[in-house]
């Protein structure tokens, strides 16, 4: 019974992603240009000329390229939030009546 709906599902909160599947999408990410990689220099084996050459410059660039990309960090956001309200600064609201303690006096007389 349990469906997946043809509905797209809307982010409700501006929290980023966890840092489970942030590091996991980082860890795809370098897998696929290592085998980007390993294609290339597999590739310089089998061809000639000049795309031997360019197949060889990218296997020794894609280590590099791949090790900065995941290493680039968690997603930033688009915007900060906000660090204070305009017109609010240095101001607190009056503390309710009922914010005091009640004080025993029984002991006292």
């Amino acid at each position: 019974m349990n469906q997946k709906s043809d509905q797209p599902v809307f982010r409700i909160s501006g929290a980023p992603r966890s840092l489970k599947a942030d590091v996991r999408s980082r860890e795809v990410r370098y897998l696929i240009s290592m085998g980007v990689r390993t294609a290339c220099f597999i590739g310089a084996f089998v061809t000639h000329g000049i795309l031997r050459w360019l197949l060889i410059v990218a296997a020794f660039l894609l280590p590099y390229i791949a090790v900065v990309i995941a290493n680039a960090g968690r997603e930033r956001r688009n915007s900060a939030p906000p660090v204070f309200l305009p017109g609010h600064a240095g101001e607190l609201p009056p503390a309710p009546n009922h914010a005091r303690p009640p004080q025993n006096n029984a002991g006292t007389g």
